[in-house]
């Protein structure tokens, strides 16, 4: 078994908090019609298991190079937009209106945020049909950070966001 398989077995939190329906072939074809773009298939086999929800605290934050607003050393991952119109919750079918809402550049879907930072799949250099990046983009610094050339290895990078304090940036890692 190879590491994204063994992440993609524990990936998911409890709870059915920003759960959508069960992910359909219907539904994979809607979204990348409205998003104009084709997503990766390590993130469809994720949203196959569960359609969106809260990420396993073991996989709830990605190690970065660079220091952000949110830490010195790693972004948050906490949830993940499923592919949905679920009442009350965000979809990956909401970043048409959030990327205008935000400023944030295109094409990019996004996969997690509040409005202030965002996670999203960055197809700016490989086009609406390619492998996009994942990107960490802070709206309110208008900042930006590549933290992995593609999902896969953005999943595989994943780890857990306790090793890291209380995520301030001051706050140095545990020993």
């Amino acid at each position: 078994m190879g590491r994204f398989d063994e992440v993609m077995a524990t990936f998911w939190g409890d709870g059915d908090y920003g759960v959508q329906r069960p992910l359909t072939d219907e539904m994979v074809r809607e979204a990348e019609r409205v998003l104009g773009v084709t997503l990766p298939s390590a993130h469809l086999d994720l949203l196959r298991v569960q359609n969106g929800g809260i990420v396993a605290a073991d996989h709830d934050a990605f190690p970065t190079s660079q220091p952000t607003s949110w830490s010195e050393d790693h972004v948050p991952f906490d949830n993940l937009m499923g592919i949905g119109r679920r009442d009350g919750m965000t979809s990956l079918l909401d970043t048409p209106y959030l990327v205008e809402e935000w400023g944030l550049p295109a094409p990019l879907v996004l996969l997690s945020g509040d409005g202030h930072c965002w996670i999203g799949l960055d197809y700016r250099a490989c086009g609406r049909d390619g492998e996009p990046s994942v990107t960490w983009l802070e709206t309110d610094l208008d900042t930006e950070l590549a933290v992995a050339g593609d999902f896969r290895s953005f999943v595989e990078g994943l780890t857990a966001g306790s090793t890291y304090g209380d995520g301030s940036a001051d706050d140095p890692v545990p020993a």
